[in-house]
């Protein structure tokens, strides 16, 4: 009898230990606060990312996440104080094409593969090239055979110097074998203003910038950046298809952590940010951004980033970009 008792007794301290473990697990996640830093100014594409991400996730863990917007030095700052965060999986960064460029065109305080841990490659928009609708140029191969007869002569606008539309230009007109004037912007939009203007040749934009005008026709898309086809673009070819293998450059955006974050806490953080962008409410959000969903993650995330980061490097120091 008194055997059974004690039986009885250390089955119900272990069921109790159970629970206890349970409900502390249960609360230590609610009470998790996960810091989401964006290097970008409020109400960017990035911040409004960081947003939708930080209420998904919220909703869906019970944790805590929230966004500190830290804006300057093209990003730099932001990135670097993500970099000098604790490693304990409550700090991750939003990231975009700039966080590979900005050490081969500047002074910064970090080493993006070094410093950082890849988590996810979540989203990314177009890059396409467009011309004024009113111009002769119908393909890429019209626009490159005309640059190719008149060194010099067309003109190629983008928002730069040193971002990743200049770069990608400069990548192409290298493959291309052409002479063309680059004509850097603050932004964009005013690089749109003078193609509209007759005062370019051509705009490398991003995709969500000249969306109304190339459903217009005042602009006509010629080629997009990615190695696929893009999604709202299905009958304007990729570089790629143009005849330029192998060039595959789009604007993303991905999430990194700080180096030595442990292996089970990025494990973590990437389920959470996977199923955040893949379910199904949010695609809609993201299309209204000119963003579309793509998970890699791991492995996968961090053979992309050391590929752009060779990449871009290579092109900046062989064609002496500066940046501002």
């Amino acid at each position: 009898m008194i055997r059974h008792r004690q039986i009885r007794t250390a089955v119900g301290l272990l069921a109790f230990a159970v629970l206890a473990l349970f409900a502390q697990a249960a609360f230590s996640q609610a009470t998790r606060t996960v810091k989401i830093i964006v290097p970008y100014t409020p109400a960017s594409g990035p911040d409004i990312l960081g947003r939708l991400l930080a209420e998904q996730v919220g909703r869906a863990t019970g944790a805590t996440v929230v966004v500190e917007d830290r804006p300057g030095a093209g990003t730099v700052i932001g990135t670097e104080a993500a970099a000098r965060a604790a490693p304990d999986g409550n700090t991750v960064l939003i990231v975009a094409p700039s966080f590979v460029i900005n050490p081969s065109l500047r002074k910064v305080n970090y080493d993006p593969v070094a410093d950082f841990e890849p988590v996810c490659h979540l989203a990314a928009t177009p890059m396409v090239i467009v011309v004024n609708g009113a111009s002769p140029y119908r393909s890429l191969a019209d626009l490159i055979k005309d640059a190719r007869a008149k060194p010099g002569a067309l003109s190629l606008g983008s928002g730069g110097p040193g971002s990743s539309l200049h770069i990608g230009f400069e990548i192409l007109r290298r493959a291309a074998g052409i002479e063309m004037t680059y004509v850097p912007f603050g932004g964009n939009a005013p690089a749109v203003n003078a193609l509209l203007g007759g005062h370019l040749t051509a705009v490398y934009a991003d995709y969500p910038t000249v969306v109304e005008q190339i459903k217009a026709g005042s602009l006509r898309a010629l080629a997009v950046g990615s190695r696929k086809r893009a999604e709202p673009l299905p009958d304007v070819p990729t570089i790629e298809e143009s005849g330029f293998p192998d060039y595959d450059l789009d604007i993303w955006y991905g999430l990194m952590a700080p180096a030595k974050t442990p292996a089970a806490a990025i494990a973590q953080l990437a389920d959470w940010f996977r199923a955040a962008v893949t379910t199904p409410d949010m695609k809609p959000k993201l299309l209204q951004q000119g963003l579309y969903p793509v998970v890699k993650c791991g492995d996968e995330f961090a053979a992309h980033l050391r590929k752009q980061y060779e990449a871009y490097g290579r092109v900046i120091v062989e064609s002496n970009i500066k940046g501002q």
